[in-house]
């Protein structure tokens, strides 16, 4: 406990001590230890004209070094850390009041959390977790700044989402269920945000290689599913996931390419597009959904590509993995 307090103390002061540049757009992202949050932190940072300055933030200070090594020079200076666990409302509180003026222009929500798997076997309690970080942590944060934000008549709020949010995936069901309703929360709340001056955007990365998506996919492989029937747990093993790591290995971006999404989209300011999907690949998916207002086609089209397809799509994939030499990962689309 002592131990968490002076970490809070001390990124408070942190970033007292760098907010004292002025004109700089203060940005404030979540879940910065690794992957997208700390692409993200390290690019605006490093902003050539020094438009922004960035408060990183993590559960855990301890896990700070690989931030601080990617952010040079820039850290102490456009970049500065702080203590934030999104799931607790003192600290976000702590967190946000440890800010000059507790003065925000852009709030980042990227903290998140993932659950693959058959959802006979997950626990309510491991449902509730993900909505805790996803769903609840996002409203927690917004709730936090948004009022200073509609005072002020100004400000800009990105959740990274996922495409999952708008089109559902087999044995996804918890983490597209929050996704799906942090993008039903932010939806309604643009609407009133457009009155204060105030803008909502999200960031809808589809499959992303990071450290957290490649543990999760060997985490579950060797894991029991107890409550789960014998012919699911076969589905789930030896049919989904080898087409989730073709998918992967074939068409994910980088947390770099995701991360370059994001300056344009804050440069922009009230004229951002509110929806800003990142893989140009998913665009057809996504659209195969609101094709049919029924929904069929779309199940049918995953139960076909999962379950008929599924030797043909591995072949496909590995075939597009050679004659693209990964080309495919490193395309964004252009929230321009």
């Amino acid at each position: 406990m002592f131990y968490r307090a002076q970490q809070m103390r001390w990124g408070g002061e942190n970033v007292r001590r760098a907010m004292s540049n002025s004109g700089q757009k203060v940005v404030l992202i979540t879940g910065c230890s690794s992957g997208i949050g700390l692409r993200m932190a390290v690019m605006l940072a490093k902003d050539e004209k020094q438009r922004y300055h960035v408060i990183a933030t993590m559960r855990d200070l301890k896990r700070k070094d690989k931030l601080v090594e990617a952010a040079g020079d820039a850290y102490g200076k456009s970049l500065s850390l702080a203590v934030l666990d999104v799931c607790t409302d003192e600290s976000v509180k702590q967190c946000i009041n440890g800010i000059k003026d507790r003065h925000v222009d852009v709030l980042i929500n990227n903290a998140g959390i993932g659950l693959v798997g058959p959802v006979e076997s997950i626990s309510i309690a491991e449902m509730k977790s993900v909505f805790e970080t996803n769903f609840f942590g996002v409203i927690r944060m917004i709730k936090e700044v948004m009022p200073d934000m509609k005072k002020r008549r100004g400000g800009h709020i990105i959740v990274v989402s996922s495409v999952m949010g708008l089109q559902g995936v087999v044995f996804n069901d918890v983490y597209a269920a929050s996704k799906f309703a942090m993008e039903g929360f932010c939806e309604c709340l643009a609407v009133q945000l457009l009155k204060f001056n105030v803008t909502m955007s999200m960031i809808e990365p589809g499959p992303v290689h990071t450290e957290f998506e490649s543990k999760m996919i060997q985490d579950v492989r060797q894991k029991e599913f107890p409550g789960a029937d014998a012919d699911t747990v076969n589905y789930f093993k030896n049919v989904y996931l080898p087409s989730s790591v073709d998918i992967f290995e074939t068409l994910g971006q980088t947390p770099d390419d995701i991360a370059r999404v994001s300056p344009p989209v804050i440069e922009q300011g009230s004229s951002a597009r509110f929806r800003n999907l990142t893989n140009p690949l998913y665009t057809p998916i996504v659209a195969l959904k609101y094709a049919d207002e029924t929904g069929g086609l779309s199940v049918h089209a995953f139960y076909h590509m999962l379950f008929n397809l599924g030797p043909l799509m591995h072949v496909s994939m590995k075939a597009m993995q050679y004659l693209t030499c990964g080309c495919l990962r490193s395309r964004t689309v252009s929230p321009n």
